[in-house]
């Protein structure tokens, strides 16, 4: 018994410091862009800053409850998991909200087409909330809840991502596969700790691979559509 509470706690313990570097490599993926002049804060419509503040709440919330779990404080974690819930499903209609107002306002990047980025927030943002259901009807088993946990924020990342890869590889056809390698990096992070301690990968994280790399196919595939390029052509044409 004290071998699998010690066990439990090594564990808890590594997805706590996983947790807090996410929070750090994200905030400065994001700050390193604003410092560069790539984006202008000031002028930013203002749910773009609702959903910044949403997203770094998620995040944040993200460590706390891997913090709670390793604690054994249970009883908050899973009140602070339901709260966690309804946060997730504000950042998808938020984040949708922005990725629609930055087509109709002309505030998409130039290394985007209108249809790809219509696409790009939206399917993550669906694939996101697809793993976080998971991990809730999951949330019994331990191993599972808190992998499947650590694959949807990692898939929330994206945009992160994008803003550290140097802007002539983003702009090439393999940008957004590169994203996605690094993306499954972090998640390689976990499969060595997985390796190391287990033995073995848990197949949570494997399903997390996969579900990153789909989200890239499926983003492709509905901006080449039809539909999409025209409600895309429509948003642009006010």
């Amino acid at each position: 018994m004290a071998s699998n509470v010690a066990a439990y706690r090594q564990d808890q313990a590594f997805f706590f410091r996983l947790a807090i570097g996410i929070f750090v490599l994200v905030v400065f993926a994001f700050l390193q862009w604003a410092l560069r002049g790539f984006s202008n804060v000031a002028v930013a419509p203002l749910t773009v800053h609702i959903h910044g503040i949403a997203m770094l709440g998620w995040l944040g919330l993200f460590i706390v409850q891997n913090y709670l779990a390793g604690s054994g404080n249970l009883a908050v974690h899973r009140k602070l998991g339901w709260c966690g819930a309804a946060l997730a499903l504000f950042i998808c209609g938020i984040g949708t909200q922005v990725t629609v107002q930055a087509i109709a306002l002309h505030r998409v990047p130039p290394i985007f087409t209108d249809p790809y980025f219509l696409m790009l927030g939206p399917v993550h943002l669906a694939f996101f909330i697809a793993v976080l259901a998971a991990a809730l009807v999951r949330r019994r088993s331990t191993e599972w809840h808190r992998r499947l946990m650590l694959v949807a924020t990692v898939v929330l990342m994206e945009p992160a991502f994008g803003r550290l890869v140097p802007g002539p590889i983003i702009m090439t056809p393999w940008g957004p596969w590169i994203e996605g390698a690094l993306q499954a990096a972090v998640l390689g992070i976990a499969m060595l700790h997985d390796r190391r301690t287990r033995g073995a990968v848990h197949p949570a994280l494997w399903w997390g691979v996969a579900v990153i790399f789909l989200c890239k196919v499926v983003v492709n595939a509905l901006a080449a559509s039809t539909p999409v390029i025209a409600w895309a052509e429509t948003l642009a044409a006010g």
